[in-house]
């Protein structure tokens, strides 16, 4: 481990106050709107947000643990083989990368930033900056965040988060996919044919 779990804990710390409670706030502020849009539905949508709540969580339960826990390391499962100095730096790297690219996406999102699919509202669909080359460059810094967890701490219980992470991900895409097609019709399709849905 290159860095004590305390620096791990800090940066998920920093990483939800700055994409998630900043970025509400910012967008509030400016136009009236709360962004979370998360429904309590019984739905396959509802489903999603409640998951990713649970992600959330867990992600939160595993830093904090390692952090503040003495001996949490071993309850959660740790894979020894890729415990190395090198892979944990790479998954620093990764951590550090998407939340510079989940803050710079978001700015470029501006007031059409939501978290869930605000199916009262039509918002622009932004096609500039990093949306001119990823149609979801906020969900792919998502994976890319999991996935540098999972580097820097390899175990039973970051996998399970990755993988969780991944599967939510790629359902609530397609989610936004549908509901922008129906907002947007041809544009979105025309946007579809030039830009990929990850990179």
């Amino acid at each position: 481990m290159p860095l004590p779990h305390t620096f791990l804990l800090a940066y998920f710390i920093a990483y939800f106050l700055l994409a998630f409670v900043w970025r509400s706030l910012l967008v509030y502020r400016r136009t009236g709107i709360n962004p979370f849009v998360l429904p309590a539905s019984a739905d396959a949508y509802g489903y999603v947000g409640r998951a990713f709540k649970l992600v959330i969580v867990g992600c939160g339960a595993v830093v904090l643990g390692l952090a503040l826990v003495p001996g949490a390391e071993v309850w959660l499962g740790p894979y020894m083989p890729l415990q190395q100095v090198s892979i944990a730096w790479i998954g620093w790297c990764l951590l550090v990368a998407s939340l510079l690219w989940m803050l710079v996406a978001q700015a470029q999102m501006g007031a059409s930033w939501r978290i869930g699919i605000d199916a009262e509202r039509r918002t622009e669909l932004v096609q500039r900056g990093l949306f001119s080359v990823s149609r979801n460059p906020i969900f792919l810094a998502m994976r890319v965040n999991l996935l540098g967890l999972f580097l820097v701490y390899p175990s039973a219980a970051t996998l399970a988060i990755l993988v969780a992470g991944e599967i939510l991900v790629q359902v609530q895409v397609r989610l936004e996919e549908h509901h922008l097609q129906a907002m947007h019709a041809n544009v979105y399709l025309d946007y579809c044919a030039k830009v990929r849905r990850w990179l």
